[in-house]
């Protein structure tokens, strides 16, 4: 093994004033890589267009179990936060989003390039505010594929691919940055430290105490480098390394040409899960580790889910759909991610699948509706983050009730019954938890305590009364749908109030929030009758009241 850590400078770049698309003018003698320092193509990034209530095809509707018309409401009200577009630049149009690691307020996001040749970028997204996501911080790589990535103290760790054949310092292919980040942007005042080894791609990168992990495809090792300069500490040898996992300490890893293996922290193989599934050549595949449980993306097969301690296979995911139009090999699920009680599969062409249940017995939901090939997902806290090939990265909030909803929402059953509800007049309905409905009209007396997602709109009749705990969601910003309040009629916010469409406060009609918590994010207009009412204190998230 070879190890070369050096400080590379910063590299000569400008961009045209007159265009959101960006040049890089670079001494071909130095490394090639720059900073974004025009605004504007750091704000245009980011988009809402298909921002909204995600619907969720699930397994009985595909299978045509269940009939048109009497779809229950169903679980998961998602919503599509916002999505960033995949970095383009003058040699380098077709980037697409290959990996995302996620700490605290930040998304860090890595680029590759699907044409020959090599190719790439980091991104780096505000995530603080779920309203209000923003991307601070873009870096280019146009002799480099980036194909994961991770953060720890200060650095984001990148590895991936470049030509060697263009570089006088060493004759590997594989490669791991270490990247100064401060405050959502990059700092590299004090230049690169590069390491290499040998293989053809490095495939995935860990942070372990004071070390650094990368894996390599293609003939390559796994290789433990000192997180202070990145030289090599140890390593060894593996035939197609795609991805690895930490427990304990213990290092799952996947060895396409095998299976799983898991190793002590010196690299001695303790164990291997045997599995013939065909991951591909160069592919994207991932596995996830939860307690007992090991799910592995297995190509065409789907994933995989083991008893990560006997090696046996608790269950095989299937890929759900198979959509027209679309490759048989762009039909593969290229990665997983384990939240508490769900797994998500991303299957390329074929999107992103949710799967519920505990280790023993996990069960598929259905596919999430989202635009894009869905190269890799992760997901933390109350969201999923997508990277969706060449359309960029997805951010898809969970919309999980508050703990602290539970006692407020005690006396209220759970919802079960029809994606249409429907209160008459005269009736005064409670519900708890979390559904997506279809419609919502009520000319009663309704109380919604958790998160809810409303896809076709919400009507309230005259003198009826809707009140909302936690979080409500109407419409999707390409299908915009509508709350109508009618006269007389009484809207209470006690919590978040997300619509992708209009609010319509008729003669009489009355809006009021409730605590000093509460918030409204309106995308279309608030049409407010001279004598409507809009009670309480706020945040107006985008100014429209």
């Amino acid at each position: 093994m070879k190890n070369a850590p050096l400080s590379l400078l910063l590299v000569i770049f400008a961009f045209f004033s007159c265009s959101d698309e960006t040049t890089i003018y670079k001494d071909e003698l130095r490394d090639d890589f720059a900073v974004e320092e025009n605004e504007a193509v750091l704000l245009n990034s980011l988009s809402y267009e298909n921002s909204g209530v995600l619907d969720i095809l699930e397994e009985e509707q595909i299978s045509g179990k269940t009939s048109k018309g009497n779809e229950q409401a169903g679980d998961y009200p998602l919503t599509l936060v916002a999505e960033i577009s995949a970095p383009s630049y003058t040699g380098a149009e077709n980037l697409g989003a290959t990996h995302i690691a996620i700490q605290d307020e930040y998304a860090y996001v890595s680029y590759n390039t699907v044409e020959d040749g090599f190719a790439g970028g980091i991104d780096i997204v505000n995530i603080a505010d779920p309203n209000r996501p923003r991307l601070t911080g873009r870096l280019y790589f146009s002799n480099a594929d980036v194909n994961a990535l991770t953060y720890d103290n200060g650095y984001v760790y990148a590895v991936g691919g470049f030509d060697s054949e263009k570089s006088t310092r060493t004759d590997f292919n594989s490669f791991i940055g270490k990247i100064k980040v401060e405050n959502g942007q990059f700092n590299l005042s004090g230049g690169i430290p590069f390491g290499f080894q040998e293989g053809f791609n490095a495939t995935d990168v860990k942070v372990n105490g004071d070390n650094i992990y990368v894996t390599s495809g293609g003939d390559g090792f796994i290789t433990a480098y000192s997180k202070n300069d990145l030289t090599t500490l140890y390593d060894a040898p593996f035939q197609d390394l795609r991805s690895m996992a930490f427990s304990s300490n213990e290092i799952t890893i996947l060895d396409a040409s095998e299976g799983v293996k898991k190793l002590d922290t010196d690299f001695n193989v303790m164990q291997t899960i045997a599995i013939s599934s065909d991951f591909g050549d160069f592919a994207k595949r991932t596995i996830a580790v939860q307690n007992n449980m090991l799910v592995v993306s297995e190509g065409t097969n789907g994933a995989g889910v083991y008893d990560l301690n006997s090696g046996s296979l608790i269950k095989r995911l299937p890929i759900l759909i198979d959509p027209d139009g679309v490759a048989s090999q762009n039909i593969v699920t290229n990665a997983v991610s384990i939240n508490e009680d769900i797994i998500l599969m991303a299957n390329g062409g074929a999107g992103l699948s949710l799967s519920e249940g505990q280790e023993n017995n996990p069960d598929l939901v259905g596919i999430i509706e989202l635009n894009g090939s869905i190269n890799f997902v992760e997901s933390k806290g109350d969201y999923i983050f997508a990277a969706s090939g060449k359309k960029g990265f997805q951010i898809i909030k969970l919309n999980r009730p508050d703990s602290s909803l539970e006692a407020a929402c005690a006396s209220a059953p759970s919802y079960s019954g029809s994606s249409n509800l429907n209160v008459n007049s005269g009736n005064s309905l409670a519900y708890s938890g979390s559904k997506r409905f279809s419609t919502i009209n009520n000319g009663g007396e309704l109380l919604l305590c958790g998160s809810w997602t409303v896809s076709n709109g919400i009507n309230m009749n005259a003198d009826s009364v809707l009140e909302i705990k936690g979080t409500m969601v109407v419409g999707r910003n390409r299908r915009r749908r509508n709350i109508n309040v009618n006269s007389g009629a009484i809207l209470k916010i006690e919590g978040d109030l997300i619509i992708y469409g209009d609010l319509n406060l008729n003669d009489g009609a009355t809006i009021e929030f409730i605590g000093d918590a509460s918030s409204a994010n309106i995308f279309g207009n608030v049409n407010k009758s001279r004598n409507a009412q809009v009670l309480g204190t706020f945040d107006d998230v985008r100014n429209k009241f």
